[in-house]
């Protein structure tokens, strides 16, 4: 009909929405493919890496501190903490004497009983003392070894082969063969040249100290030879001289020894490359004789 509108119909195509977010798989999917090539590059490197490498890592991912142990010359970290109510590292069990009191009747006695009770007090609490000013020069002494082989670059790759610790007889600062990197080259006492180097700078820091200092030397048990106890005391001699080159006066050498592989820092693996090390101990010094008193 002429008088009809013609109807007319509008079509609106709507546009899809992957143009939007249609790549975002591909960046999930690369995160995945990131993710398995990292685990599967440490699974290698765990599966390559030697137990002293294992350990090397450990080490240097550990906390900056000096372990308070009692371990003479065992294994790391391998003795036993001697506290109040724990057993002696040696086996040896601590014996309490208690003297019964003078008598009333023999004043002189008693007198004489009291001055030597409080000679021993004071004998005690002077030693106390000292040990406790000792340890934290050792903490010092410690604390300034690792800064010097931080700010040094060529002795910063060093760090995870040095250990720090406290021993009954002292400071004791260990020197550790790593496989691909030793102290010494193979089958001589002539150090590498990291090694004079960090000889050097732990010389003259612990020449700030008047302890005496026992250096000793020790070889892994991979040759059997006998000559490992010559070459054990020549490379023990040599670390005496670069000590003395950093500023270590003569006359605080107490003793220079070859111990080969009779003490070995890993028994459990006596060839390991970290059996092969040196070990300079500042002695904790025994504190003087006050003056008046019987030696």
């Amino acid at each position: 009909m002429a008088g009809d509108h013609a109807v007319i119909i509008k079509r609106i195509k709507k546009g899809g929405h992957g143009g939007h977010h249609g790549g975002a798989w591909k960046v999930a999917y690369a995160d995945f493919v990131t993710a398995m090539m990292a685990f599967f590059l440490l699974m290698w490197l765990i599966n390559t890496t030697t137990p002293e490498q294992k350990r090397g890592i450990a080490d240097y991912f550990a906390p900056q501190s000096i372990a308070q142990t009692v371990s003479g010359s065992g294994g790391v970290l391998g003795g036993k903490v001697l506290g109040e109510e724990s057993a002696h590292a040696g086996g040896a069990q601590s014996v309490m004497q208690r003297q019964s009191p003078p008598s009333p009747s023999s004043p002189v006695k008693s007198l004489a009983n009291g001055q030597t009770q409080g000679g021993m007090g004071a004998d005690a609490a002077h030693s106390a003392d000292t040990n406790a000013a000792q340890d934290s020069d050792f903490a010092h002494a410690a604390e300034a070894i690792r800064q010097a082989m931080q700010n040094n670059p060529d002795l910063a790759n060093l760090s995870h082969q040095v250990m720090l610790d406290q021993t009954p007889q002292g400071l004791r600062i260990q020197l550790v063969d790593q496989d691909g990197r030793p102290m010494f080259q193979q089958g001589t006492n002539e150090p590498m040249p990291y090694a004079k180097k960090l000889l050097a700078a732990v010389g003259g820091i612990i020449d700030t100290l008047p302890n005496r200092v026992s250096i000793s030397g020790h070889t892994s048990a991979d040759g059997g030879a006998g000559g490992n106890w010559e070459l054990s005391a020549a490379r023990a001699n040599a670390a005496r001289g670069l000590l003395q080159s950093g500023g270590l006066s003569s006359d605080r050498i107490y003793e220079v020894a070859g111990k080969a592989g009779s003490e070995p820092l890993l028994p459990e693996n006596p060839a390991a490359s970290a059996n092969r090390r040196l070990s300079i101990v500042l002695l904790r010094e025994a504190p003087p004789t006050p003056p008046g008193r019987p030696l």
